[in-house]
């Protein structure tokens, strides 16, 4: 649990500067930062920001002209899947699943 917090913790810094930095338009410190926050979201398996980083990070590409780049990050955020897929603790069945 420690290291999730400090993991959240890390992430919440890291996206402050990449805003602050973007604000400025220091994109390439802006992608930087987001894309520590990336990682750390796949690290996660949280979908949602994965797809929110993305977004950003497809943003910060786009302003420095990196359409290619920008097109990868931005179809990233597309296939991120909407939800992950949740195991009960005590089994491999899906939390929805039925119990049998």
């Amino acid at each position: 649990m420690c290291s999730q917090v400090k993991d959240i913790v890390s992430i919440r810094l890291s996206h402050c500067r990449a805003e602050r930095a973007a604000s400025e338009g220091q994109y390439h410190l802006a992608a930087l930062h987001y894309r520590n926050c990336l990682e750390a979201a796949e690290r996660r398996e949280d979908s949602q920001a994965v797809r929110f980083f993305a977004l950003r990070l497809a943003h910060c590409y786009t302003s420095m002209g990196l359409s290619a780049k920008a097109q990868a990050f931005a179809d990233l955020a597309e296939y991120a899947p909407a939800q992950p897929v949740r195991r009960r603790p005590d089994s491999d069945a899906p939390a929805g699943g039925a119990l049998g």
